[in-house]
């Protein structure tokens, strides 16, 4: 089992990182393989909306020379995306905006001279949030984008874990925090697994 992080935060050690790591070591801890791409690290460009993906029906077929194709194949060869973001004005950070966008162009043939697949059918979603206000105002948006995003692009949304910051009244972390995310790490292995009986 390969869980996939797009972690789409600017800081290494910010309130999405600390959930992160506890999601992280609790993988391990299950034995389950994980990998992670900071997006702020990587190149991908705005979606130029030409179309021209929509005619190569068996990969991406972007036309920008940037890090997306890369990081869509592990998309791709993964069991779980991981999309992980703090929210920016009521939404996840630009480059996973970016990201998104094009993946869901580049990976569903619809819109060409002939219809094709959806290259991330069959993949499973959970995402890491935190947000400044409670969640379901905070975040409300953000995770209703991805439900609507698995559904167009034919994967399996298994939920948010979602965290607000108070600010700097108390810490962000706290013991039941950790333990909360990684049973959220848990409730998605336990769930593949029951999926396969």
């Amino acid at each position: 089992m390969k869980f996939f992080v797009l972690m789409g935060s600017p800081r290494q050690n910010g309130n999405t990182a600390a959930l992160l790591n506890q999601f992280l070591e609790e993988c391990a801890v299950m034995g389950v393989e994980t990998q992670v791409v900071s997006l702020y690290e990587k190149m991908v460009n705005p979606c130029l909306g030409c179309m021209s993906c929509q005619d190569c029906l068996d990969s991406p077929g972007c036309v920008q020379d940037d890090d997306f194709e890369e990081i869509f194949k592990a998309m791709a060869g993964c069991d779980v995306i991981v999309p992980a973001t703090p929210i920016y004005a009521f939404f996840c950070t630009a480059p996973m905006k970016a990201l998104l966008d094009r993946a869901i162009y580049a990976g569903v043939k619809n819109y060409g001279r002939e219809k094709g697949p959806s290259l991330l059918s069959g993949r499973r979603l959970a995402a890491i949030t935190t947000c400044g206000y409670p969640p379901e105002k905070g975040a409300g948006l953000w995770e209703e984008g991805l439900k609507r995003f698995c559904r167009h692009g034919g994967l399996e949304y298994m939920g948010m874990f979602c965290r607000r910051d108070l600010g700097r009244s108390e810490p962000f972390m706290n013991m039941e925090r950790e333990r909360d995310v990684r049973d959220f790490a848990q409730a998605i292995r336990m769930s593949i697994r029951a999926g396969e009986l």
